[in-house]
């Protein structure tokens, strides 16, 4: 990553995206050494714990989709 965003930005957006303080210090590290490669890891790692969650939560809202259905189809 570019030297020319500030580590104050880094970790403004890192916190918006919901990463945590070690996730934050992991990336905060590699970013200081230059190490890109295992930035973007970093960062592709964070990103599949949420759509992880994204995708549970879309399960979640099915289930209580079909329930809403079922119950709706009853009084037909």
């Amino acid at each position: 990553m570019g030297k020319n965003i500030s580590e104050n930005d880094i970790i403004k957006n890192m916190e918006d995206a919901g990463c945590d303080e070690a996730c934050i210090r992991h990336f905060l590290k590699c970013f200081r050494q230059g190490n890109e490669k295992e930035e973007l890891e970093t960062l592709a790692n964070h990103r599949d714990c949420i759509l992880d969650k994204l995708h549970e939560a879309q399960k979640e809202i099915d289930c209580l989709d079909y329930l809403v259905y079922r119950i709706e189809k009853q009084k037909d």
